[in-house]
């Protein structure tokens, strides 16, 4: 007779009964992660789902749960359901391309399990979380995501999602399964200080709970056994530290076609602290919001210094002059140049901006041509947008000698960091916005706006001194 599946004592056990709303659990490899899932699906839930990002992941997940389960339990290829005795339904599911989640719209599931979480996209992500529920008022309902560090630079949102226990820089670290209640106020994500329900502009909203619970190969006594570990022990860096101690700050490999090396910017970073030069302010680059969960971001530059961006969420910039008024209360007394992104609806604040500071506010159309090269003379540029970045790109080289400085923050380093370019027979073309938002799930406010406060707006025969001064504060054309 089948002996009916229980945790390993240690981690496994805490995360199977711990009361977060969205556990996070693993981070090193062989800490049992697959079997937490199909066996908290197979003991505490009615009706679950486990996601995979593409669907020949699924067969080990398949293998594993008629391990657990037994030969009595028969498994429906053609619907990728179990349908057990007891009544309970486990069903597999994955989202291999951006949009794949919509499928699972309307499908009530009190468990949403996600195996190797580092695979999806932060949307597909939030969006699947987003429909969990259960008709049954007393079957509990959560979230259980499982996986390894993020080895590629796009699964830098799992650090952030889960920053209290993984990012090294929190200002309030979080012990591992201690609790955390997060909400979303005003557009922005938001860290409470309980599950309380309370009222918030006259709507109550009830925080939901997260933690993370680490766990490595030494607590799973089967793989110990097999000697797994000296496998893990033998990988090369950084996938040693990432697999066998789960280390979220080992660096992670780079696409190559990544346009700025994730290196860079965590110098970048690092320089920050060294405080801002005593110069006046430069320009502030200004990226509006598109609406809904968009957020305009304003990048005050201060020679090769970034300051902490001022972000506000769309709703309360839908107007060109609400955008008007939060960059002249930023400018103050400063003669600075406005980089404004005209297109879309940046293109009223552009107009009210220069209503107020004339030829000082500068419209800047990513779609125009490019009239320059980049730093070796070697390469040109497809348009404005591959230019800016670019140029970017070449401040942040620490072979150079701008030795640019940008404010520590996880959400502004995926953003610079998300980019892929490629080389066309009209130069080089970075990845359009709406590509990136269609891939991450999100629009990356807080990159787009740094750019348009480091890029050097040049008007032919005219502001050439303005033009010499910017390159002599430390940021090159």
């Amino acid at each position: 007779m089948l002996t009916p599946w229980k945790p390993f004592p240690g981690p496994q056990t805490a995360a199977l009964e711990s009361k977060a709303d969205i556990l996070f659990y693993g981070g090193a490899a062989g800490g049992g992660k697959t079997d937490l899932i199909i066996g908290a699906a197979h003991t505490q839930h009615q009706k679950s789902i486990i996601f995979r990002r593409e669907y020949p992941q699924l067969s080990a997940i398949i293998a594993r749960t008629a391990e657990i389960l037994g030969e009595e339990e028969k498994f429906n290829k053609s619907e990728m359901v179990w349908r057990l005795k007891n009544g309970r339904v486990i069903e597999l599911g994955a989202v291999q391309l951006d949009g794949d989640e919509k499928k699972y719209q309307g499908r009530p599931h009190d468990l949403k399990a996600f195996d190797e979480l580092a695979h999806f996209s932060e949307k597909q992500f939030r969006t699947l979380c987003g429909w969990l529920r259960s008709i049954d008022s007393a079957q509990r309902c959560r979230i259980i995501a499982a996986g390894n560090p993020p080895t590629e630079a796009q699964g830098e949102w799992i650090i952030r999602f889960f920053a209290p226990w993984l990012d090294k820089a929190h200002a309030h670290p979080a012990k591992p399964g201690e609790l955390r209640w997060f909400t979303t106020l005003d557009g922005k994500e938001t860290e409470v200080e309980s599950g309380e329900a309370f009222t918030h502009k006259g709507e109550t909203i009830t925080p939901k709970s997260r933690t993370f619970i680490p766990a490595r190969v030494e607590d799973n006594p089967f793989y110990m056994a097999s000697g797994y570990k000296a496998t893990l022990q033998a990988l090369p860096e950084p996938l040693r530290a990432q697999l066998l101690y789960g280390d979220f700050s080992a660096d992670h490999t780079d696409n190559p076609y990544q346009l700025i090396p994730s290196d860079w910017v965590e110098k970048a970073m690092l320089r920050w602290e060294e405080g801002k030069p005593d110069v006046p302010l430069s320009c502030i680059g200004v990226d509006v919001a598109r609406g809904g969960n968009d957020k305009t971001v304003l990048t005050l530059r201060y020679g090769h210094w970034f300051d902490r961006q001022r972000v506000y969420p769309g709703k309360i910039t839908s107007r060109g002059d609400a955008v008007a008024q939060l960059v002249l209360a930023a400018r103050g007394t400063s003669h600075c140049k406005v980089n404004v992104d005209v297109i879309g609806v940046g293109a009223s604040a552009f107009d009210a901006l220069h209503r107020h500071i004339g030829d000082a506010a500068m419209a800047l159309n990513s779609a125009q041509a490019s009239d320059i090269g980049d730093h070796s003379g070697q390469l040109v540029f497809a348009n404005k947008r591959a230019q800016w970045w670019w140029k970017l790109r070449e401040s942040l080289n620490p072979d150079n000698e701008d030795r640019i400085a940008l404010p520590p923050d996880r959400e502004l380093l995926a953003d610079l960091v998300t980019p892929n370019f490629m080389l066309t027979i009209r130069g080089i073309l970075v990845e359009s916005k709406d590509a990136i938002i269609k891939r991450i799930g999100r629009s990356p406010d807080k990159g787009d706006s740094l750019v348009y406060a480091h890029a050097i707006v040049h008007i032919p025969m005219a502001g050439m001194l303005d033009y010499y001064a910017a390159m002599a504060l430390g940021v090159r054309e």
